[in-house]
């Protein structure tokens, strides 16, 4: 592998407190140099930045990848390209796949399948056998094959027993058990916020309370066990607050935020799109969006603004995306029809960056919660420039900009509210061990 420059970027390695402009050399795969300036060489290929932002490979720990069984939406090779065109290097895929993820062999299978594809791929094993909430699958088997947490997403386990059980093995193993914390006794109908978007659309929608009422039951649960509890896509601020509550009597709780939760509202929902904080909107009224029916649902402006103050002191220990293709008869008009989930690991960057440019969050803490948070908080590779370390690199001009389309987005889903909209910001190149996967000028 021959050694090239990337010269005169905005270096963002919070990991080594890094951010200045520099060059990085990269020479067989690993980070060789990183300096203000580094020699030019006859022959060496050398990339000029232009100031663009050069960070570690992003870390996505939250995607749907489909496979195996409903890879019309997504397989692993489609989803792989998907992270590289989002910048990400590293994603950690939920098993709520038909079969689901819930034997060794089947996580043997996404590790050995993964490593072909470019991307750096880990499994999340379920919770319990078949995503069926009763019986506790083999977790210590699937940590031996790779499984890096444990989540029946999706779904929350009802029995209390199963969730105790499966708390205090994890625990044993140091890994995650990841929950989508969602009462079923309260669910209404589509993924909606209950309240007066679902009133004017005519459905029942889904109450705050249905996600709090479940975060505070595994708080709980995590407390008694001494396990480790990791909640999926909070979009409260009252079930941050919880959270942070938890952690500050000393539970074992870690948290994620997701970006299309703290820049749209339920307003997109119901064809009203603007963001989250802005005065304007940014496209014309469509109607009624199937593309934003998410779960979590999309909440009003005051959970969207509230999160904030829990992204500034720590509650979240990291960003991830909730990436859920689906295919378009997945999507119908009929809101009571349309299957939850919207498209994540492509539009993360120019979401972010209009958070950023609305000054609700600042690039180094960006880049921080996407990379050496992630790798930290759930014992994953990554996450540096480091010299020596591998050479995954990201590299995001924060002024490029794009239109989501049926062409420009590399999933095999194209499902996303932000679809036709002009955004601002995007990975421009994406390297993995060395080796350019991504690259758009």
């Amino acid at each position: 592998m021959s050694a090239y420059v990337l010269r005169n970027g905005r270096v963002i390695d919070p990991a080594s407190d890094l951010d200045s402009i520099a060059d990085i050399l990269i020479a067989d795969g690993k980070i060789a140099e990183v300096a203000g300036h580094i020699a030019r060489r006859a022959g060496r290929r050398e990339y000029d930045l232009d100031g663009a932002l050069v960070a570690p490979g992003l870390i996505d720990a939250h995607v749907h990848f489909r496979d195996p069984g409903l890879t019309h939406k997504e397989d692993l090779k489609s989803g792989a390209r998907s992270a590289l065109a989002g910048g990400f290097v590293r994603v950690c895929c939920m098993p709520n796949t038909e079969p689901p993820l819930d034997t060794p062999e089947r996580i043997r299978d996404i590790v050995e399948r993964g490593a072909e594809t470019g991307v750096h791929i880990h499994p999340i094993g379920a919770i319990t056998e078949g995503r069926r909430l009763e019986q506790v699958a083999p977790l210590a088997e699937m940590v031996a094959a790779g499984a890096i947490g444990f989540s029946d997403d999706g779904e929350s386990t009802r029995k209390e027993d199963a969730m105790l059980a499966a708390f205090r093995i994890a625990g044993r193993l140091n890994v995650p058990i990841m929950v989508h914390c969602e009462d079923p006794a309260l669910m209404g109908g589509p993924s909606i916020s209950r309240g007066a978007v679902s009133t004017e659309l005519g459905v029942p929608g889904i109450p705050a309370e249905a996600e709090e009422r479940f975060i505070e039951r595994d708080i709980g649960l995590a407390e008694a066990s001494g396990g480790w509890l990791h909640v999926l896509h909070v979009s409260t601020a009252r079930g941050a607050a919880m959270i942070r509550a938890a952690k500050a009597r000393g539970a074992r709780v870690t948290a994620e935020v997701m970006p299309h939760h703290l820049l749209l509202t339920e307003e997109w929902v119901a064809g009203r799109r603007r963001y989250a904080g802005a005065a304007d909107v940014v496209a014309e009224s469509t109607g009624a969006d199937p593309n934003a029916v998410v779960n979590p649902p999309l909440r009003p402006e005051s959970d969207a603004l509230g999160l904030d103050a829990f992204v500034a002191d720590g509650t979240f220990d990291f960003i991830a995306t909730d990436h859920a293709p689906h295919a378009p008869q997945d999507k119908p008009a009929d809101l009571s029809r349309a299957a939850s989930g919207m498209l994540g690991l492509e539009v993360a960057i120019p979401t972010l960056a209009e958070l950023v440019r609305m000054n609700r969050l600042d690039w180094p803490t960006v880049i921080r919660m996407l990379t050496i948070d992630v790798a930290r908080t759930l014992n994953l590779p990554g996450g540096t420039l480091a010299p020596g370390a591998a050479a995954d690199v990201t590299v995001i001009d924060p002024d490029h900009r794009w239109t989501p389309s049926q062409a420009t987005i590399a999933s095999r889903s194209k499902n996303t509210p932000l679809l036709g909209i002009g955004l601002q910001g995007r990975a421009i190149m994406t390297i993995v061990g060395g080796n350019v996967r991504h690259y758009v000028r």
